[in-house]
């Protein structure tokens, strides 16, 4: 069997892009940055850009130190394998990435076993870790890491509320263990909640921070946390390749993002915000309302399968992803305007009244 993806059909240009926001391409200024960038050897600490990356976005995140790499799986999979030893066990919701879209890499790379947590829209509380918390015994494997993701992919890009995750990070370290998050759209959680990146993540030990989804960079994420294990997540990042040599071309457009592609978020939210409006308003869809940059919606009462609707919206020049059978996704970004909204509302009634 093939896992190479599917050639795209470029005859038909995609105008409207709702498929995700890693889609994002970076702006003529973004490429300016990167070709203007000073580089040396990433892997050998000489780079100076990737260092002020790893700076500035340490003090973001309020950590001690930071390291980038190419994607933010990457930091997962090196975050999980510094954390734990084979045989251990991370407890994570039932959706989370790292269980869902992540290749197996928690057992194939750190071999350790996740254990998934039930919680609506991709949170859970503080009462369902602690009752998933066994005594130790040697005949069950050791607990030592609590994951939570923010914002929840699948949970339809909801926020952790700050004081939920102080909970759960309590129960967590007063059974001693650590805290990590899957910071991919963190950024877009501190927009939507009025608050400070760092107060978003403060009660976890490790957090990622993901550059290529509503940042608009065409690489690179960046794990923060503290200075020992930084250091030690430097041997699982080069034992999995993620050294990149001249790497400060792609930090400058990371750097690019942090500049000018934060508080913008604000619009991908409110442009989310009005593609559900419209959407619900379409017979038989039903639409999940967002906090942050994701529609989830239902089309079983249209009478279509949500990828039966996007390859109908496919030769029209718009895409959306599918999540399930009747499940599909609208993400917004920065390269989706309101005005495109409104076109792709129109789109999609069109092609579900036909």
């Amino acid at each position: 069997m093939s896992y190479e993806p599917k050639r795209a059909d470029f005859s038909v240009p995609v105008r409207i892009n709702l498929y995700s926001d890693t889609q994002t391409r970076p702006s003529p200024a973004m490429k300016e940055a990167m070709m203007a960038a000073e580089v040396g050897d990433e892997q050998g600490g000489s780079d100076p850009t990737v260092w002020e990356l790893c700076d500035r976005t340490a003090a973001l995140l309020g950590k001690e130190a930071a390291m980038f790499m190419p994607s933010g799986t990457m930091c997962n999979q090196v975050a999980l394998a510094t954390h734990c030893r084979p045989g251990d066990e991370i407890l994570a919701h039932e959706d989370a990435h790292i269980q869902s879209s992540e290749a197996g890499g928690p057992g194939a790379i750190s071999g350790v076993m996740i254990r998934g947590l039930p919680g609506a829209r991709g949170i859970f509380s503080a009462d369902t870790l602690r009752d998933a918390i066994r005594p130790v015994s040697r005949y069950a494997p050791a607990q030592r890491l609590v994951e939570v993701e923010q914002t929840a992919n699948k949970g339809g890009g909801a926020c952790w509320p700050i004081g939920d995750l102080k909970a759960v990070a309590d129960v967590a370290h007063q059974h001693g263990m650590k805290v990590h998050m899957d910071g991919a759209r963190v950024l877009n959680a501190a927009v939507a909640l009025g608050v400070a990146a760092a107060d978003v993540v403060a009660d976890c030990d490790t957090v990622w921070l993901d550059f290529t989804k509503g940042l608009g960079a065409p690489l690179g994420a960046v794990l923060a946390g503290p200075g020992d294990f930084i250091g030690e997540a430097w041997r699982w990042k080069q034992r999995l390749g993620g050294s990149m040599r001249q790497g400060g071309m792609n930090a400058a457009a990371c750097i690019y993002a942090l500049q000018h592609n934060v508080a913008r978020l604000a619009e991908d939210h409110a442009n989310a915000a009005g593609l559900a409006h419209g959407m619900a308003q379409i017979p038989g869809i039903v639409v999940e309302m967002p906090e942050t940059n994701m529609v989830f919606f239902d089309t079983k009462g249209a009478g279509l399968t949500a990828a039966e609707l996007a390859a109908r919206l496919r030769p029209l020049g718009v895409t959306i992803s599918v999540s399930g059978s009747y499940r599909g996704r609208a993400c917004t970004h920065l390269d989706v305007t309101a005005a495109q909204i409104e076109e792709a509302v129109a789109i999609m009634r069109s092609v579900i009244a036909a």
